[in-house]
């Protein structure tokens, strides 16, 4: 067994750039997947079905898009596809400049206006194991919050288009590779410092165990960073496009942040463990990632529009 360790070790003491090399390309190749094929992957995952049937997008939706790009000056508009998703916001996935292209879902929900609640109410809403009824005040607080107008919708819309126009999905991929990178870079300097590389292989190991928690911290504040870096540049990004971009992004996360105190509401213990009192997301666990509070984006559009009117 000893032998076989000194083997492997000997083995990877030799080959440790080339294996550096693939572990990095490798995690960065895993974490981009997603959006290289978006058709494949993404799209299935999204699509909004109906009756085993895929829900076709409306043609109001379509033409909604379609402004949308020329508003956000897309040169080419045949990279960026829209389909009917499930959920109550848009999402997308893609690189726009890889031949699979962009695909970005709209809600059916985005079909309802003030005076046409049906795109919302022509679906039952599961919570707690109970459908949601409409008519009782926290469903119509929920219906509400559901209702967007049309510049929050385009706002919605535009920020997806450019989060991925971009490259937002390859600078979040790109995260975990260096930071993989990162942790060798520690665990060489360590043994140099402390000149383990000759020392016991006990002290050796230890070093390796600091050197991939500190990878592991490294990884969790840089992802956050970026990932809020890539929010709230796109909601900069929109949000200059026009006042009424601007003014749309405002109502957008009021909107949001309305829904998930009514879902608060609604469920019980476990959601008052999944959304704050003000409307933003709880992590899952301690592990996991957190998200651009929702009040933090508003809060940017807020001042743009408040510089813009000084």
């Amino acid at each position: 067994m000893a032998s076989r360790f000194l083997r492997y070790s000997v083995l990877l003491q030799k080959y440790r750039t080339p294996l550096f090399v693939v572990s990095c390309s490798g995690v960065f190749a895993a974490n981009l997947f997603n959006h290289v094929f978006p058709n494949s992957l993404f799209r299935p995952l999204y699509q909004a079905w109906y009756k085993s049937e895929p829900v076709t997008l409306s043609e109001k939706l379509r033409e909604v898009f379609q402004e949308v790009l020329k508003d956000c000056r897309i040169a080419s508009s045949n990279n960026f596809i829209a389909f009917a998703s499930f959920g109550f916001h848009p999402v997308g996935a893609g690189v726009p400049w890889l031949p699979a292209g962009v695909q970005i879902g709209i809600p059916a929900n985005f079909n309802s206006t003030a005076d046409d609640h049906s795109g919302i109410t022509n679906r039952g809403i599961l919570i707690n194991g109970k459908v949601v009824d409409w008519s009782s005040d926290s469903g119509s607080a929920l219906k509400e919050s559901l209702v967007f107008s049309s510049d929050a919708q385009k706002f919605a819309i535009a920020r997806e288009v450019a989060h991925l126009q971009s490259a937002g999905p390859v600078l979040s991929a790109a995260v975990a590779p260096l930071c993989l990178g990162g942790a060798w870079v520690y665990s060489v300097v360590l043994k140099q410092v402390f000149g383990l590389h000759g020392g016991p292989a006990l002290f050796r190991g230890v070093s390796n165990a600091v050197a991939l928690g500190l990878g592991a911290i490294s990884y969790f504040l840089t992802s956050d960073a970026v990932n809020q870096w890539n929010d709230l540049s796109s909601d900069r990004r929109v949000a200059k496009l026009s006042p009424e971009y601007a003014k749309g992004g405002v109502e957008f996360y009021d909107k949001i942040l309305s829904r998930n105190r009514t879902l608060r509401s609604l469920m019980g213990q476990k959601g008052q463990d999944m959304y704050a009192p003000s409307g933003n997301l709880f992590p899952a666990h301690i592990l996991k990632l957190k998200q651009t509070p929702y009040t933090l984006r508003k809060e940017g559009i807020v001042k743009l529009l408040t510089k813009e009117n000084a």
